[in-house]
């Protein structure tokens, strides 16, 4: 079957020979970067009675990460999961590095999963199905969805819908898709733009660093929280194409215009050839460099919760 989606620029997911040289021929020759399997990683206990109740129209967003891309966003009375990817495994051999930030039992009622690409540590169905709730994804998911018993909803780029006030957006990201051995690039990938009456929040999905960040920019000005992968970068000739490091994330940030960087992706599942802890090391570098103002980014601990509104 015929690739559906592509990236702004035309591209595809990469050449099975580079894939190749990645997976197996490097691994083989001792070309690849050696660092352990785990690291200590921040991880904090969320006040559960907070999180019960979702901030009032005109109290901002409140954002709690749950490791990896998996983030609770809160705002206008509604609760919605991104990419929530909850079990201590992904794909049998993939295990967690640190335990998600809130339990899938203890959240509170959610009124939508957003998934913004079919990737197994983004799209995990046995954590949607135990949540339950309306899922809002891009173009060609059906296929993963239907007979699950789970309302769903397909967007392309730029089209939005509605969770009661609040309004989410899809928007591009510089990626690819696959689930299975022969549906690569079938179902589009994405990430969200949610809007509600006083803070604006974007979650980039998976993505590499692309001229994207600047369309989404100036289409939603002002955005008060960036939420943007520093991590799964080694080795950068294989990587950079599919996602960034964390200073293309903070090249990205400053394309976005955002007012707050939220760093994720990193320290959860060890996906890449980096230490999983190398991530906000760099980027703490990068941001010290640039003599940016030190509020403005925030590394959450797993289960770590900061509210974000308007001016």
């Amino acid at each position: 079957m015929a690739m559906r989606f592509k990236n702004l620029d035309g591209s595809g997911p990469q050449a099975f020979t580079r894939v190749f040289k990645w997976a197996v021929a490097d691994k083989l020759a001792g070309k690849r970067r050696s660092s352990p399997a785990r690291a200590v990683v921040p991880h904090v206990e969320p006040d559960l009675a907070v999180l019960a109740t979702p901030p009032a129209p005109g109290e901002g967003a409140r954002l709690t990460w749950l490791g990896h891309a998996s983030w609770l966003v809160q705002l206008d009375g509604v609760s919605l999961l991104i990419d929530p990817v909850l079990r201590d495994t992904i794909n049998v051999v993939i295990r967690r590095n640190v335990a998600p930030g809130v339990p899938v039992e203890k959240l509170p009622r959610i009124d939508a999963s957003l998934v913004s690409h079919n990737h197994y540590d983004h799209l995990d169905l046995p954590t949607l199905k135990q949540v339950g709730a309306r899922i809002i994804t891009g173009l060609g998911h059906a296929p993963v969805f239907q007979g699950q018993g789970l309302p769903f909803h397909e967007m392309d780029w730029w089209e939005s819908t509605q969770v009661g006030p609040v309004r989410v957006h899809y928007v591009p990201a510089q990626h690819w898709s696959r689930r299975g051995l022969n549906d690569a690039n079938e179902m589009l990938w994405g990430g969200f733009v949610v809007e509600g009456s006083s803070a604006r929040v974007y979650h980039s999905g998976d993505t590499a660093y692309f001229q994207g960040f600047k369309e989404i920019g100036a289409r939603f000005p002002k955005l008060d929280a960036a939420l943007l992968p520093i991590g799964a970068y080694d080795p950068a000739w294989f990587m950079r194409l599919q996602h960034m490091n964390p200073e293309e994330a903070v090249q990205a940030f400053e394309d976005l215009g955002a007012m707050a960087f939220f760093a994720m992706h990193w320290g959860t599942f060890k996906l890449t050839d980096e230490p999983l802890d190398e991530p906000p090391v760099r980027l703490d570098a990068e941001w010290l460099r640039r003599g940016w103002p030190r509020d403005r980014v925030h590394v959450l601990p797993v289960g770590g919760t900061h509210t974000v509104r308007h001016g």
